[in-house]
């Protein structure tokens, strides 16, 4: 039921932040804490028997590798949702971890107060798919439950006149949606209903502040045509 607390696991090799996290957790309605581990051995046990929905996975486990606690649980066919809060930041960590479903990457040192609206994020996604009518999804609704993972674009200095911070959202929901994959400007437009031209302007819009990486690419005419992807936080 969506009513119900979202059951999570800690899994951090130190034992004091894994408890500090635990107790932030404990106070965000919504939220319950049904275990703390310190090892990935600990983590697929705790799994098999306490049946979390969540977990906070530290990356860097006295014995194993967090990517390889997602690998193990994705093996056996877990259907819970993992979120990485780790001090591991290399891009093949990454990119490991996001290949295995990572719902989101928190690099430590993080703040309480990140943390918090992360799993506020979370949850407000969590609830939506909950409570979705039992049929496909349609586009908006899978955007609308992305866009609530991720935090908002930081307001831009001297927005232009014209660009709308509804269709902002929605560009940005997309570009982020396509996990690194470049996206035309047709692209776009096709996914949220807008003009090409409309959004080529939110795209440039975004690559002007640094949002956003703009490459070419060359059509059977050889006429360059502009791909982009998202580089925000």
């Amino acid at each position: 039921m969506p009513d119900e607390p979202i059951r999570t696991l800690i899994v951090d090799g130190d034992a004091r932040l894994a408890e500090q996290e635990g107790g932030i957790v404990d106070q965000i309605p919504g939220f319950t804490v049904v275990g703390i581990v310190h090892s990935g051995a600990e983590a697929l046990e705790f799994v098999s028997r306490g049946h979390p929905q969540l977990v906070l996975l530290d990356l860097l486990l006295p014995d194993t590798t967090g990517v390889e606690v997602c690998r193990t649980l994705r093996s056996r066919g877990a259907a819970l949702d993992i979120i990485a809060v780790t001090s591991a930041s290399d891009l093949a960590t990454v990119r490991a971890a996001l290949s295995y479903g990572v719902a989101q990457y928190l690099v430590k040192p993080l703040s309480a107060a990140t943390l918090r609206d992360r799993l506020h994020r979370f949850a407000a996604a969590h609830r939506q798919l909950a409570t979705a009518p039992p049929h496909h999804l349609s586009q908006g609704e899978v955007d609308r439950a992305l866009a609530a993972l991720r935090p908002a674009v930081a307001p831009i200095a001297d927005q232009p006149k014209g660009v709308s911070a509804t269709t902002l959202d929605s560009v940005v929901a997309q570009l982020r949606a396509r996990a690194g994959r470049p996206a035309s400007a047709e692209d776009i437009a096709a996914a949220i209903g807008v003009s090409r031209a409309t959004a080529r302007r939110y795209l440039e819009h975004l690559a002007v502040h640094r949002l956003a990486i703009r490459s070419h690419r060359y059509g059977r005419c050889g006429r360059p045509g502009n791909l982009y992807r998202w580089q925000g936080a």
